[in-house]
């Protein structure tokens, strides 16, 4: 099984999968064996089932949520480069990644990057903020029943109220950004990948 993986996987596209996501061979031949062995389908792309088998995942209260950001709007499959795309997201920033060219485009796991995946997850409707129901919907997910929907809304309320600072009753990205900005993200939003 281990030699499949590798064969499927030209060298060309784990140097592009290198440039674009910052891992290393390695850690792309490793996800990839991980992938392959997750397409129950063997067509070279995972599904929301496929990813619902994932334990860590079945038990997170965000499950759903993080499986919807590996899929691109009306998708259905995601291939192998989208896999790893959304994986970068968690790749731990390195050092000499910190002070990188600013001209060249911000790398997936940049601090930003990762605030926006964040974003995204409260973000359910998809119009670049967050409303009041959204962020009642996310907590209820994340709290289950142990809270009430009184205390709740009282979260969810004295949120946004620190939060939105153009009183327009929901968090925008900026307005995000700003909330967290003494919050280490880098190290929150990271996952070790072996190398």
């Amino acid at each position: 099984m281990g030699s499949r993986a590798s064969t499927l996987l030209r060298e060309e596209e784990i140097e592009e999968i290198k440039k674009e996501t910052g891992f290393s061979h390695s850690q792309i031949t490793r996800l990839y064996s991980r992938f392959t062995s997750l397409d129950k389908g063997e067509n070279g792309t995972l599904s929301r089932e496929d990813f619902q088998r994932i334990p860590e995942l079945a038990i997170n209260p965000l499950g759903d949520r993080i499986i919807n950001a590996f899929f691109p709007e009306g998708e259905d499959q995601v291939n192998f480069r989208g896999f790893m795309r959304t994986l970068a997201h968690f790749r731990p920033i390195e050092d000499n990644e910190k002070n990188k060219n600013a001209a060249a485009s911000e790398p997936l796991n940049s601090r930003t990057n990762k605030l926006l995946f964040a974003f995204r997850l409260y973000d359910l409707d998809r119009d670049d903020k967050i409303s009041r129901d959204e962020l009642l919907q996310v907590l209820r997910m994340m709290v289950g029943v142990n809270i009430s929907d009184e205390q709740l809304g009282s979260i969810a309320d004295r949120t946004i109220q620190e939060a939105d600072t153009n009183g327009d009753n929901s968090i925008s990205f900026n307005e995000f950004i700003k909330v967290l900005e003494k919050v280490d993200v880098e190290q929150k939003m990271s996952i070790r990948f072996l190398h």
